[in-house]
């Protein structure tokens, strides 16, 4: 039925939205369509095979239905990103949209083992396979991670699981956010003999939402067994003052959203996180009300906006002033406008010739190609 609707549409020239549960529609830029393609009710477990870890699921499932077939078996998706798990399982993929966990449980693309998707001329595509051990030749399935919909539909998705940890617990340090302390935070945790299974710095905004009061704190999960994580508590007890916190925050900090207006992410060498981290707290401070948090490791830190409707140009100015990487995400569409896209590469262009020839996909959701 999607392979016909995308025929369809590539030979009527009708240009489509392409959404998942709609959680996220205010993301990316203002898409030029004449019809709206939900996956929501393309949905459903297709195969699960625990011994394997792995399963293959339709694009439609929400991360909630996934999350509880896996954790009868003891195993665990580790995509959980920033939102709720009512979101699809193919727009996180589509969006390559991570959480927490990513740093140590892996990204978007290292989770995925094999996908069909349809083409903008509605042909159906498999790449990829259903084992772990699965050789192939040009990696479509990444191509298609982070794509936005853009180059097909994505209909079905076989991902890699993961083993819950035997024991599992988090601690909160706080600390005081200086430019230098921070650089020295993302060195220490870099060095550590382990990987925390997360590791987020939250303002005191959002640790103040989360219940912690006034102060900046640093999460961090630990996992393995129980002689594993009291060693890596001992170690992450030398941070600071440490409290074991319930496991809740997590889900509690990737739903924080409270009706955000924008967000966006900053990045730059993992040694320089307190140089990102300083210089989008300066930023945001010209709206009305914002929260920041960020990953040590990855040398990521997000900027939520929210509390009201903001200027654009306020939005826009707090998003984009920044000399290292710069991802927005959402945004309200009177600011796009104001955000000046990146000229499109030839190979970019390229490839979406040969996979949507007639820009009938999320036209315009990455900025202009032509």
């Amino acid at each position: 039925m999607i392979a016909e609707t995308l025929h369809w549409a590539h030979v009527a020239g009708r240009k489509l939205r392409v959404r998942g549960a709609g959680r996220w529609s205010n993301a990316g830029r203002p898409v030029h369509a004449d019809e709206t393609l939900s996956l929501a009710e393309h949905r459903g477990i297709v195969e699960y095979v625990p011994g394997d870890l792995t399963m293959t699921v339709r694009a439609g499932t929400t991360l909630a239905e996934i999350g509880m077939a896996t954790s009868r078996e003891g195993q665990w998706l580790p995509l959980d990103p920033w939102g709720s798990d009512d979101g699809t399982v193919g727009a996180t993929l589509s969006t390559a949209t991570t959480g927490p966990f990513s740093h140590a449980m892996g990204l978007p693309r290292d989770l995925v083992l094999g996908m069909e998707f349809v083409t903008g001329d509605g042909q159906t595509v498999r790449s990829g396979g259903r084992v772990v051990k699965n050789v192939a030749g040009f990696d479509l399935t990444r191509l298609m991670v982070g794509s936005w919909g853009t180059l097909g539909v994505i209909t079905e998705v076989t991902v890699r699981l993961r083993s819950r940890p035997e024991h599992r617990e988090t601690i909160a340090v706080a600390l005081t956010p200086t430019r230098t302390g921070l650089n020295e935070l993302a060195a220490r945790l870099r060095a550590l003999p382990f990987a925390p299974l997360a590791s987020e710095l939250v303002n005191t905004q959002l640790a103040a939402r989360l219940g912690f009061g006034d102060v900046t704190v640093l999460l961090v999960a630990l996992g393995g067994n129980e002689r594993a994580v009291r060693a890596q508590r001992a170690a992450i007890g030398g941070f600071g003052d440490c409290v074991l916190v319930d496991e809740a925050v997590w889900p509690a900090l990737r739903s924080s959203e409270r009706e955000p207006v924008g967000s966006w992410r900053w990045s730059q060498l993992p040694s320089q996180f307190g140089d990102t981290w300083t210089a989008a707290d300066t930023g945001a401070r010209v709206l009305e009300s914002f929260h920041l948090h960020g990953n040590p490791a990855r040398g990521v830190v997000r900027v939520v906006a929210h509390g009201g409707e903001a200027q654009a140009s306020a939005l826009v100015r707090a998003a984009t002033a920044f000399n290292g990487t710069v991802n927005v995400e959402s945004l309200p569409m009177d600011a796009w406008p104001l955000v000046s896209p990146s000229a499109p590469s030839a190979l970019s262009r390229g490839i979406r010739d040969k996979f949507d020839p007639a820009r009938i996909l999320n036209d315009g959701i990455l900025g202009s190609d032509e």
